[in-house]
Parts: structure tokens; sequence; C-alpha cells
């Protein structure tokens, strides 16, 4: 059985072969990753989320830790912004 291929445009753009779009479960909008491995070039479908997205999420900086008194004190600033007579 043959390779699938492709063929570049003028513009940079190729089509993904209909048996790889499905084995990858691909379709329209969908996003892939290119990656160099030494002379092969590795595609493969992105995931959800990129690593830095996950970095992020971990070690997010935490908002500085507040009392009750100060909780309180901004909901009722809070409140009184909201509903004040204007």
């Amino acid at each position: 059985m043959a390779l699938p291929q492709s063929k570049l445009t003028a513009q940079g753009q190729i089509s993904v072969p209909v048996e790889i779009r499905r084995k990858l479960g691909i379709g329209p909008g969908s996003v892939l990753e290119w990656d160099e491995d030494g002379e092969n070039v590795v595609v493969r479908r992105a995931g959800k989320y990129s690593s830095e997205d996950i970095h992020r999420a971990v070690f997010a900086k935490r908002p500085k830790a507040r009392t009750l008194e100060e909780l309180k004190q901004g909901i009722e600033r809070h409140i009184r912004a909201k509903h004040a007579r204007r």
C-alpha cells in the first residue's frame, strides 16, 4: 500500500490525506504540531492544552490571603457601590 502524500502550494499550504485525518480524528479548525526528529518531521494533533498552559495553572501566583474582616469590608464596599442611588 502506498504512503499518503500531500503537495505544498505556493502559499505554503498542504492538504492532509483523508486516511490521516480519520486516524488523527481531525477536521476543519484542528491544530497540528510539527516537530523535528533528526531528519524526520513528526506531525501530530495538538493537545487541548500546551505544557505552558499547564505550567501556568499549576504554578500560578496565588492572591494574598485576606482576613475575614477584610473580606467583609470588600463585600460591603461592593454592595454599597452596586446599590448606590445615582
